[in-house]
């Protein structure tokens, strides 16, 4: 697989103080052109896929995710903190993240996280992914019907559960990335909802 040059490389924000910490993603993250940034900065930097935001770097996180959702609503943040109460992740979540991990996020879980968000959808715990879904206006005590999903349907279904993103669930299954959308995008409309996170944590998908 020929490496992706510098110049090509897709641009991450960085926003976080830390030497030690900013090195350490550097280190996990070589694939990608790391752009370190202040929180001014990072309103205005164009071209990035997302952003990392280090909460310690703010006294005022929500109202900062508020000025990037209203600002800039289409750029990805991922939050990384010492919090792990889940109250306070689904909050973050709720203000306008896409991702949420702690400071002792292993780097293949950093990685997996910017994946699963790159690719539309959402990195936090499962338990606060399903409040998330709960707290949506119209899911409450609705009937479950398990679809019929196909056996390769189900595979997909199981590895996104995992938290895979695309290229590792076409890796695993041996198929290219444009099959592995298609088989999410039947599997969407077959469980009744708008995108991954509701489909990963719908009653009808838990798999056991």
């Amino acid at each position: 697989m020929n490496k992706v040059s510098a110049k090509d490389a897709e641009r991450i924000g960085v926003v976080a103080t830390d030497a030690l910490r900013l090195m350490g993603l550097q280190s996990v993250l070589k694939q990608y052109k790391i752009v370190c940034l202040t929180l001014s900065d990072a309103m205005d930097e164009a071209n990035l896929s997302l952003v990392l935001i280090d909460s310690s770097c703010t006294g005022h996180l929500f109202e900062l995710l508020a000025s990037f959702r209203h600002l800039r609503p289409k750029l990805k943040l991922i939050v990384i903190g010492s919090e792990t109460d889940h109250e306070y992740i689904q909050r973050v979540i709720g203000s306008g993240a896409k991702g949420y991990f702690s400071l002792s996020a292993k780097g293949s879980e950093i990685q997996m996280a910017i994946d699963v968000v790159r690719d539309g959808s959402i990195w936090a715990p499962r338990k606060v992914l399903a409040r998330l879904l709960e707290s949506q206006p119209g899911t409450s005590n609705q009937p479950i019907t398990p679809p019929n999903f196909t056996a390769r349907e189900l595979q997909v279904l199981t590895l996104l559960r995992d938290g895979q993103p695309n290229r590792e669930i076409a890796l695993t299954l041996g198929i290219d990335e444009g099959t592995v959308k298609a088989h999410i995008g039947r599997l969407l409309r077959k469980v009744g909802v708008t995108n991954r996170t509701a489909l990963t944590v719908h009653p009808s998908t838990q798999i056991e």
